[in-house]
């Protein structure tokens, strides 16, 4: 079955119909494919300012390949939908497909639901349909198109060429002269093409992709490895790079015909040069601040203590505060020059100013833009490094309190367990020391919890990168070897007790009694202690809200532990009266136990001080979580306001920059006006700087009161600032425009209003269709070539806009006196009289000195029959003037 059918030319996709039939892809062609489709998709892409990394993956969605469609065919598509679900998807895809059949390209068998899956074989067909349309059917040499013009192109340009014999698309190329001869005849600079070798195709090729993507900005789409160890590379890969190469000497060619006029006046040429130098040392020095600051903002070196990032995080807000704004001051400045300058150079017939390699008005926004970029990042990385410190020191807190109470409890356990008195003792007492030894055990068992705990809180300070973990994982190592012995001895003693357990009889039931109960109450006390002592975290007054509710349900269970501690205490003083009334040889102690009464009572009222202590951090935690709402609620407030107004007055400058009311002047002073009114804005801006400083230092991360960040307020008002900025100098280049051409008011309103006529998406500017539209509705009869020398005037870097200063520029050339230059001429034939030379002495006589001396360095001297020393002719000074293209 075949993916595409034109209805133009269906004999140039022949070949490739046993493949779409049989759905079977050699597996090293579809490699090729895959690179060679996504690097030529990215080579368009990237106009936009994204790119594919997997092309079956990424373009399942429809949006990027809308996107490419858009970028490549230069017209909009039907605006996708933004929903995640497949029928969104599929719905985004259609409208890609149906674009590519209103092209004139049948599509068969191909559908939105295989794209949409991830279909490979289905999306490298739908793109190298793309590419047919779009990179090879246009193509045409000597009355033969597509792929035959292409290859006939080929064949010409590679003709001279010894050991290169184009035949077809695939192993004519695999030796890589092909590549490299293509290169050696439009640009022999780049490769010396007597030092090739055919049998050594690796070079070749290798050498031939690198000069090309360094050089002639066609990205590496073939790998060499993978055309040389294919028997016969894939076809459509080789063509898809090859018309790349088409398409960039094809737009060579034509750029070198296009050629630099001369400059009309000397004087403007001179005010121009020294603009052209101011933009070039502004633009220089701004792209070395931005070379100078992102490498800080992307220094991601993470600091140990949290008053260090605290310190990055000031040094930031500083650079915020201080070093940025007038930078974006600068950046406004820069493009307020460049404008004038053009407008200028429109003026005066000049071709638009290009800036150096790098410093043009968007490269100068890209570098912005990762400027900015790089600071929303490194803002990130510094608050998430305060969370992770904060949580860092958190754990190492609970981890050292922990530690510190099992280090506490095992001190003296090994010595007691190593103990032989177990050899000496009474019947009584081994039996007193057995049941002791169970208590142990039981006790042993209830700490496993604390040690478990320990080494996960070890483990996840190790994950987090804590600075000290090299003591934390000695002392965790230390606490789990001596847990492992503990464990070793206790069996050990067990075992020996349980030797002798047949001589035993006689137990105390109170005392065991007393140990079952007071080993876990002692527990409980001191998990109660470990909680109420324990640090927490909160950012939210649920948040606080929780731990208080889980305190008081605690409280409430204390009056049940004080009577399970009296019934302890009961058991024991039960035990006392017993042995002091019979006499029994105990010494006082329990054999069962190690936990006394004193101890009970002490840890007990330990507990009941360490409430009223929780009940105070608790409330003063809550004072703050409620002093955090109400920044977030004031900053909130006050973001929902100024937030809307930035976007209304951005839309109330649109609509003044379109309107027609009154003459420019009243524009520019109700803009002047506007822009007064916004400047007085700016403490408000500042007042709520001054909130998120508060909020930043109170370590509050959302916000639920608002939509908007500063991050948005501050960028809405940086272009707020830009925009009226921007359209002040629009008016004030429509009035130099009026002023230089001798436009009428009413001649300005009529511009305005064929402008806004045409101007239907009321962006302000008119693309290429829009603009085509309006001049033959104002009486233009012209073809394609006319037009496209019109586009070259209106629009010089080739944006596909055309805004209003362009316009009435075009316009008022056309409308214009055509009588200036004869003016101009006919004063050099007074000041001339009646010979056909000016003297040097009479030019500076006659101009200012620094215009006759430039006018002097720039005009051959006087050359007629009767040449007179030190004289100028009429001829060097029509071409001084006006160049040789007016003459």
């Amino acid at each position: 079955m075949d993916y595409y059918d034109s209805q133009q030319t269906n004999d140039y996709m022949q070949p490739e119909e046993d493949w779409d039939r049989d759905m079977l892809l050699d597996p090293a062609w579809e490699k090729q494919q895959r690179k060679t489709f996504t690097a030529w998709c990215n080579s368009h892409l990237r106009k936009a300012g994204t790119q594919i990394e997997n092309i079956e993956e990424d373009f399942r969605d429809g949006l990027k390949l809308m996107l490419l469609l858009e970028v490549i065919s230069g017209e909009r598509l039907a605006k996708p939908e933004r929903g995640k679900m497949r029928v969104h998807k599929i719905s985004n895809v259609n409208k890609a497909l149906d674009f590519i059949a209103s092209k004139g390209v049948k599509l068969v068998s191909i559908g939105a639901e295989e794209i949409v899956d991830g279909n490979v074989k289905m999306t490298l067909g739908m793109i190298w349909t793309i590419i047919l349309r779009f990179a090879i059917q246009d193509i045409s040499v000597e009355e033969t198109s597509a792929k035959e013009g292409l290859l006939l192109w080929c064949q010409r340009k590679t003709a001279p060429y010894k050991n290169v014999n184009i035949q077809n698309f695939h192993i004519s190329w695999k030796d890589g002269l092909g590549f490299c001869a293509l290169i050696h005849r439009h640009r022999p600079e780049l490769i010396d093409y007597g030092k090739l070798r055919k049998d050594d195709p690796l070079t070749n090729l290798n050498t031939a992709f690198d000069v090309a993507e360094k050089y002639l900005d066609i990205p590496k789409m073939l790998d060499a490895e993978d055309i040389v160890g294919t028997a016969r590379p894939d076809e459509k890969a080789i063509m898809t790079y090859v018309s790349s190469f088409y398409h960039a000497f094809s737009g060579a060619q034509k750029a070198e015909t296009a050629a630099n006029r001369i400059c009309k006046v000397l004087a403007v040429n001179q005010e121009n040069e020294q603009l052209m130098e101011d933009y070039e040392k502004l633009a220089s020095d701004l792209l070395e601040w931005i070379r100078r600051t992102i490498p800080w903002l992307e220094n991601r070196a993470p600091e140990n203590t949290m008053q260090a990032m605290q310190q990055k995080l000031e040094d930031f807000r500083d650079y915020r505060r201080l070093h940025k704004p007038p930078k974006v001051q600068e950046k406004c400045q820069l493009e307020i020059n460049f404008n004038t300058l053009q407008t200028k150079l429109r003026l005066s017939n000049r071709p638009a100013f290009m800036p150096s390699e790098g410093k043009m008005v968007s490269d100068i926004n890209n570098a912005w833009g990762g400027l900015e970029q790089a600071e929303k990042g490194y803002e990130e990385w510094l608050l998430n490094e305060i969370r992770r410190l904060e949580r860092l020191d958190h754990l190492a807190e609970k981890f050292r309190q922990k530690a510190s109470i099992h280090e506490s409890w095992t001190d003296g356990k090994e010595a007691m367990l190593q103990q032989k008195d177990y050899e000496t003792a009474t019947l009584s007492e081994i039996k007193a020391l057995l049941k002791k030894h169970e208590a142990f055990e039981s006790d042993l068992a209830a700490h496993q919890d604390r040690v478990e705990q320990i080494a996960a809180i070890a483990q996840e300070l190790n994950e987090l990168d804590y600075y000290d973990s090299p003591s934390v994982n000695a002392r965790c190592q230390k606490i789990c070897d001596q847990w492992d012995n503990l464990g070793a001895l206790t069996q050990k003693r067990r075992e020996a007790l349980e030797r002798t357990e047949k001589l035993l009889e006689t137990i105390d039931q109170l005392y065991l009694e007393y140990a079952k109960r007071a080993a876990p109450f002692n527990n409980w006390m001191e998990g109660a202690m470990e909680d109420l002592q324990d640090t927490f975290i909160v950012h939210t007054i649920e948040e606080i809200q929780g731990l208080t509710t889980a305190h008081e349900q605690f409280k409430a269970t204390l009056p049940d532990a004080d009577k399970e501690r009296q019934a302890i205490l009961g058991i024991h003083n039960e035990v006392s009266k017993i042995v002091q009334t019979y006499h029994v040889n105990m010494a006082g102690t329990n054999p069962y136990t190690t936990i006394t009464p004193q101890e009970i009572n002490g840890k007990w009222d330990h507990v009941r001080q360490l409430v009223p202590r929780r009940d105070q951090a608790l409330l003063e935690e809550h004072t703050r979580q409620q002093q955090n709402e109400r920044l977030r609620k004031q900053f909130g407030a006050q973001a929902n306001v100024i937030g809307p107004w930035i976007q209304t007055k951005m839309e109330e400058i649109g609509r003044i920059s379109i309107e027609m009311h009154g003459t420019l002047e009243d524009q520019l002073s109700h803009l002047r006006q506007y822009e007064k009114s916004i400047i007085n804005y700016k403490p408000k801006i500042d007042q709520l700087e001054g909130d998120h400083q508060q909020i930043q230092e109170a370590l509050i991360f959302d916000n639920k009161h608002t939509n908007y960040t500063m991050e948005h307020i501050r960028v809405g008002w940086e272009q707020l600032l830009t925009t009226i900025a921007r359209t002040i100098n629009e008016v004030e280049n429509q009035i130099l425009t009026r002023d230089a051409k001798g436009i009428s008011q009413e001649q300005m309103n009529e511009f305005r209003a064929s402008f806004n006529h045409f101007d239907r998406k009321k962006t302000g500017m008119m693309d290429s269709e829009d603009f085509r539209a309006c001049l033959i509705s104002m009486g233009y009869n012209m073809g394609e070539a006319e037009f496209a020398r019109i586009m070259s005037i209106v629009d010089p870097n080739r944006l596909g806009v055309v805004t209003f200063q362009a316009f009435i520029d075009f316009m008022s050339r056309e409308t214009a006196d055509t009588d200036t230059a004869d003016q101009v001429m006919a004063s050099f034939k007074i000041l001339a009289g009646d010979k056909n030379y000016i003297t040097v002495d009479e030019l500076r006589r006659e101009l200012p000195p620094d215009q006759a001396e430039y006018c002097i360095a720039r005009m051959a001297p006087y050359s007629g029959p009767d040449a007179v020393p030190g004289a100028l002719d009429y001829m060097s000074f029509s071409t001084a003037l006006y160049g040789e293209s007016d003459l």
